[in-house]
């Protein structure tokens, strides 16, 4: 009996101590110019500390936690030619965007189909080829602002002076929900 007891406990032990999966870089967070290879490269040294921000570790600790890996690797040349800079962009934009689904998961969940929706034209221009990524990109920024403000041209707002621009105030995640979306084809 008690060695079954025993058995039992260590299973459990063993269980909830270990992770069972990784955690990656989602595509969609890291900045335009990062290489898959740099993103690649960020993920195989913050994959627990992303693993922990989904479980509830703050961004402040976590970016903190991850410029330090990456300032020793630095210091130590172990960047494989990438730059600090580079590294840190990829790893804090991962970070924000786990943090922001810990704390907004609803949000995640219930605009993924409403994005869908609204840069459906995009995403059928960008499968067919007629439009590069960059483009699609661009298409689906401009259609999720005409989403709040059907009037809005950005050929006359991005002319103006930056202080007089009229810009929608649109929620940042729906851009990575977008971007998500057109790199998931």
């Amino acid at each position: 009996m008690k060695i079954a007891k025993t058995i039992i406990i260590l299973t459990l032990v063993s269980i909830f101590t270990t992770t069972t999966y990784a955690a990656e870089v989602p595509r969609e967070s890291a900045p335009c110019n990062a290489s898959n290879e740099a993103i690649i490269f960020v993920e195989s040294f913050i994959c627990d500390i992303l693993t922990e921000v989904q479980n509830g570790m703050g961004y402040a600790d976590a970016r903190a936690k991850s410029n330090r890996i990456f300032f020793n690797a630095w210091l130590n040349g172990q960047t494989n030619g990438y730059s600090y800079g580079e590294l840190v962009d990829i790893a804090n934009c991962a970070i924000w965007q786990y943090r922001d689904m810990y704390l907004r998961p609803d949000f995640y969940i219930n605009n993924l189909e409403k994005v869908r929706v609204i840069i459906a034209p995009v995403i059928e221009d960008y499968k067919s080829g007629k439009i590069t990524y960059a483009e699609a990109e661009f298409n689906a920024r401009t259609k999720i602002y005409q989403s709040v403000k059907p009037d809005f041209n950005p050929d006359v707002e991005y002319m103006k002076d930056p202080l007089s621009r009229d810009i929608p105030s649109v929620d940042n995640s729906l851009f990575i929900l977008a971007r998500k979306l057109i790199l998931g084809l």
